[in-house]
């Protein structure tokens, strides 16, 4: 395939500011979080408080997420993510003030995340359902959601890469700064855009626009809910080994800031390769069968980086795990995309980020309590045995390339199904 192939929904103007808005706009929050987990480790030396922070962020996600989602259907699209970006800049201003003044009180950093939390969770589904309507050809939209999981994993690489550095030379509070500033992109790129009147709008004209009428649609989608819990589990018993970064920086390979930078830029290394492979993937790829390898991937990745001491083997496998999460994730968010009717979308998408935003917070949790028991390793160890199982569990289904969506004429799902 060509390599403008790739890059080809980005020939779309409203689809490119949005990414480039996007892009920088997540590198300063990928820089926050680094910094947020560090300076939470260095205070407190606990690897539960560890997951006690990625907790207080994206917990809330989960309970509001479907109210958020409920809004992405209702309301003008646009205008919500432009309250809920204007939003998280305010946090991100407030976190760095108080760092600034020296303010680097537990409580206080915690319950700032918190606040992103709940924005975020409006955030998500208004902003993964955009990308649908943003679009114009339709067949350009599974590269889009690539893409879109590119920007997310370049920022993951570049984030806290960056991170690592000026963790280093000046302090967390310049991590911060950072991130306030990148709102001025993100947002002056939504201002940018020229949507049509209408488009972010009335989609719950004909609708009950409630909870209860979407898990209806997704009982009469039945490949929806699997691979939104797929998501689910994973979430929950995988991906939480992020959580034991800093302890692996510190103590299993005796390193610093830099080296839980080059941790993390290394998953993110893996993530961004995973992410133009999928953009670069022909519409008529088995998306399923990609996703059982991946999630095969992910937890060979884990088994070999869990008893590993040496910090170069142990970035080659982290970056493996990286590649294959991130096209677990992706291929998820392609399906839903695609899979699921206009007036439902935001909704259906919250219910995915509440598999996410709320299995990855108690794995975390789950995660810092049985890692001081069971020991670190160990801990890494079983949950690549996991993601084993969850390969195993779903074979059946993922292999099936016959599997079809039911079509109903009531919800008018038009899109194909992979």
């Amino acid at each position: 395939m060509e390599f403008k192939q790739v890059f080809r929904s980005l020939g779309n103007r409203n689809f490119a500011l949005f990414f480039t808005g996007q892009l920088l706009s997540r590198i300063g929050m990928w820089m926050q979080r680094t910094a947020v987990i560090w300076v939470v480790y260095s205070i407190t030396h606990s690897a539960f408080m560890i997951g006690v922070a990625t907790f207080a962020e994206l917990f809330p996600s989960f309970v509001f997420s479907i109210r958020g989602g409920i809004i992405a259907d209702k309301h003008d699209r646009f205008k919500v993510l432009l309250i809920t970006q204007s939003l998280s800049a305010l946090q991100a201003v407030v976190l760095t003030i108080f760092a600034f003044m020296g303010n680097y009180n537990i409580p206080l950093i915690l319950g700032l995340s918190v606040f992103l939390g709940i924005v975020n969770a409006y955030d998500v589904p208004v902003r993964q359902s955009m990308i649908n309507e943003i679009i114009v050809n339709k067949d350009d939209l599974p590269n889009a959601v690539a893409l879109n999981s590119s920007l997310n994993n370049l920022a993951r690489l570049a984030g806290p890469a960056l991170a690592g550095f000026v963790l280093a030379r000046f302090g967390a509070d310049y991590c911060f700064l950072a991130n306030a500033v990148s709102f001025i992109a993100v947002i002056g790129a939504l201002l940018m855009m020229k949507l049509p009147a209408g488009l972010t709008s009335g989609h719950l004209r004909k609708s009950k626009g409630n909870f209860k009428e979407a898990i209806h649609y997704l009982s009469e989608n039945k490949n929806l809910g699997v691979v939104i819990l797929i998501a689910a589990l994973s979430s929950f018993l995988v991906f939480p080994y992020v959580t034991l970064l800093p302890v692996y920086a510190k103590v299993i390979f005796k390193g610093d800031a830099a080296t839980y930078g080059w941790l993390n830029a290394a998953i993110g290394t893996g993530a961004l390769a995973g992410s133009f492979y999928l953009a670069a993937l022909p519409p008529t790829t088995n998306f399923r069968k990609v996703l059982l390898v991946n999630t095969f991937l992910v937890g060979i990745s884990l088994l070999l980086f869990a008893y590993i001491h040496n910090l170069y083997l142990g970035l080659l496998f982290v970056l493996a795990g990286g590649f294959g999460t991130i096209l677990q994730g992706s291929i998820i968010m392609t399906i839903v995309q695609r899979d699921t009717a206009a007036k439902f979308r935001g909704r259906i998408i919250s219910i995915m980020a509440m598999a996410i935003f709320g299995m990855l917070p108690l794995g975390s949790l789950l995660v810092g309590y049985l890692a001081p028991i069971l020991g670190t390793q160990n801990t890494v160890c079983i949950e690549g045995a996991l993601a084993l199982i969850i390969t195993i569990v779903f074979y059946k289904y993922l292999i099936n390339a016959s599997f079809k969506i039911k079509k109903n004429k009531k919800w008018k799902t038009t899109e194909q199904p992979f």
